[in-house]
């Protein structure tokens, strides 16, 4: 797999769920800038909650040596509070680098031939566990930016807020209607099954059409 096919299978490893050995991100995505700090991040996502775990991962994919070893001297890695990432991992070719290698608090997802991942090193293997030990600090400054360009570019953040909002009333109403018309049902099928022929001995159909005047007719 080339550079680019990684990064987009890293940003689809960010979404996967913790029961999974994922991040859990709600958001991700793969090779966005910002103007902030420079960095070019290959993937990043943001998990909004859960304790110990919410914040944002970064994974780099290295496909080479080179590329890996190059990677310490960037100015966002000398000092790594300018980088973005609470959560940082590198993503690489299966035996590409080795866990002893890792700077500090890195995590480390492998990926073989057949394109299936492992992961090495990393929060994500603590389950349910606090993660804190693996958190770095990290340029907000710089992943808001980030956001803010990445919702710019899908469009009008405000018309889909209102949008959800108008459908959720909509799905509100038609629930309550449901509940009544359940509650209906249920009212005519209690009569129903109550219904007899009288003891006075007259006509059971007479009931029943005295029963379906009352069932409201279809709109």
């Amino acid at each position: 797999m080339n550079h680019r096919e990684l990064c987009a299978l890293a940003a689809a490893w960010l979404r996967r769920p913790a029961s999974r050995s994922g991040p859990g991100c709600l958001v991700a995505v793969s090779e966005t800038a910002n103007w902030i700090n420079r960095e070019i991040p290959d993937a990043i996502g943001w998990r909004p909650y859960g304790h110990g775990r919410c914040g944002s991962v970064i994974v780099e994919v290295k496909v080479s040596r080179s590329d890996f070893l190059a990677d310490a001297g960037k100015p966002h890695r000398r000092e790594a509070a300018a980088g973005m990432g609470a959560y940082r991992y590198f993503m690489a070719p299966e035996g590409l680098i080795g866990p002893d290698e890792l700077p500090d608090r890195w995590g480390l997802v492998e990926v073989n031939r057949r394109g299936q991942l492992k992961v090495r090193a990393g929060h994500v293997l603590l389950g349910h566990r606090d993660g804190d030990a693996w958190r770095h600090e990290c340029n907000e400054y710089a992943e808001i930016c980030t956001l803010a360009l990445c919702l710019n570019r899908v469009g009008d953040p405000q018309k889909v807020q209102d949008r959800l909002r108008e459908m959720g009333n909509i799905v509100a109403r038609l629930s309550k209607r449901n509940e009544e018309l359940a509650a209906r049902n249920k009212s005519l099928e209690r009569e129903v099954f109550a219904l007899r022929i009288p003891p006075d001995g007259s006509d059971a159909a007479e009931a029943a059409r005295g029963l379906r005047a009352r069932v409201p007719r279809r709109a």
